[in-house]
């Protein structure tokens, strides 16, 4: 079970607690019942579009500079347009 910390407005907090009381639960199981009904009335929303995937990679050939250039290359400044 994971513990976490909340803000919750005061007067939510306090309806909270007079429900834990009546009920005889506690403030958490008040918590974990809200959420358990909350995702069952949100249900997951389907996605609107598939998932989105970078396309393959397309083979450019053999690189032509000699490995000895790759580094100068590497650092050159982008030519002016």
């Amino acid at each position: 079970m994971i513990e976490t910390r909340l803000q919750i407005p005061d007067d939510l907090y306090r309806e909270a607690e007079r429900v834990a009381r009546e009920r005889e639960i506690t403030l958490g199981e008040v918590v974990r019942r809200g959420l358990e009904y909350i995702v069952r009335v949100y249900p997951p929303v389907p996605p609107t579009r598939p998932e989105w995937h970078p396309p393959p990679p397309r083979s450019l050939g053999h690189f032509q500079a000699p490995v000895e250039d790759w580094r100068l290359l590497a650092n050159e400044p982008d030519a002016p347009p």
